[in-house]
């Protein structure tokens, strides 16, 4: 899970809050303290105090500028929305991740390809990256059957796959494309394989690890072997 985005979200349980948050969202400029005070109906130190706490969490952007009439005196701190959106998921999926890997092909399109293997080429370039990354990070060395698989579900859990560990595999309980993959299952899946294939490459894992199709109810449809 996200802690982090479910601690943010966490933030706007508070009615004050989420209020304050919901006038400088729909403010579309920055806003002063006292304005947005004004906009809920509570003081301007109560207001101050929780515009902060949105900002602590991410939420909102303080700065000082000068907004309307400039006035005797200190220059505000205004707020205004962060634009990125924070959303929360459980279990964790990743549609960022997949309309990413389709614009992409869309966009990379080369000639004799269809959009499908322009998707699927992205899906492996991305996991190959990510893999190598993740090798740079942790430096693992030769990688033998067990550690390639110890570093892939390390690596898959922190981007939601729910990997477990069995005898000579890995299984993935939570499919991060769900429910995407219910209505375009052939095309999910195989961006799967293209991506984890990828993982294993630029982990260096393969050939002692490979990627499988093996889908089943309740999970990823695909498998990490040894």
């Amino acid at each position: 899970m996200d802690r982090q985005a479910i601690e943010t979200i966490a933030v706007l349980g508070d009615e004050v809050r989420a209020s304050l948050y919901g006038y400088v969202r729909a403010a579309g400029e920055p806003v002063t303290r006292e304005a947005a005070a004004n906009a809920v109906g509570i003081s301007r130190k109560l207001a101050a105090f929780h515009l902060d706490k949105l900002v602590d969490a991410g939420l909102l952007q303080a700065r000082i500028e000068a907004v309307g009439v400039r006035r005797v005196g200190r220059t505000p701190k205004v707020y205004a929305p962060v634009p990125d959106a924070v959303s929360v998921t459980l279990p964790p999926r990743s549609p960022d991740l997949l309309a990413g890997i389709l614009l992409a092909a869309v966009a990379s399109e080369q000639p004799g390809q269809n959009v499908r293997q322009a998707a699927l080429r992205v899906a492996y370039d991305r996991g190959a990256a990510a893999g190598a990354a993740e090798r740079d990070r942790i430096r693992p060395g030769r990688l033998g059957p067990e550690r390639a698989l110890t570093v892939c579900a390390a690596l898959l859990e922190r981007q939601g796959y729910e990997p477990h560990r069995t005898e000579a595999c890995l299984q993935l309980r939570n499919c991060p494309f769900h429910p995407h993959a219910e209505t375009e299952r052939d095309l999910v899946c195989g961006l799967n394989h293209a991506l984890l294939s990828g993982v294993l490459d630029g982990l260096r894992a393969a050939p002692a690890v490979t990627a499988a199709l093996a889908p089943a109810p309740g999970r990823c449809c695909v498998e990490l072997r040894t």
